[in-house]
């Protein structure tokens, strides 16, 4: 066989420099789709918790919004109540009124007892008054009727 000439050497060298090339090639795709999936599988890990978050927060809002719904059908059912309120507060600031004009009608009640005056005693007193009064009255009719004024 004959000695293999410079040629062939320089070819098989720029050969195995080539197939290296290409190996070193194929090596750095490799390690670029490895980063791709790596990067693709934290970015899906991500829009997982945003996704889950998300809907934490619609369930949270959908919550307020119920509570929501309940606090103004309780103020709803609140007012009727409220207007009772109203109203009883005026009716008692009508007794109240009417509670300070009997005051003093209670007062001298209260005084008549004290003194030891009874029931009967003020309807005596007052029948004897009637009674004067009355009196008086007939007396000057008769005087109007004899002609003595």
């Amino acid at each position: 066989m004959a000695p293999p000439d410079n040629n062939d050497l320089l070819m098989h060298q720029q050969m195995g420099q080539l197939l290296e090339g290409m190996n070193g090639l194929k090596e750095s795709i490799r390690r670029i789709e490895d980063g791709a999936r790596r990067s693709e599988d934290m970015a899906n890990a991500s829009r997982a918790v945003v996704h889950k978050r998300m809907d934490e927060l619609v369930n949270r809002v959908s919550g307020v919004e119920q509570s929501m719904a309940v606090v103004k059908e309780d103020v709803s059912e609140m007012k009727p109540v409220t207007e009772d309120v109203r109203q009883l507060e005026a009716d008692a600031a009508k007794m109240k009124a009417a509670v300070a004009d009997m005051k003093p009608v209670t007062d001298d009640v209260k005084r008549w007892k004290l003194m030891g005056v009874g029931g009967l005693t003020v309807m005596g007193i007052a029948g004897v008054s009637l009674g004067v009064s009355f009196a008086d009255v007939l007396k000057r009719i008769a005087a109007v009727i004899l002609g003595k004024i």
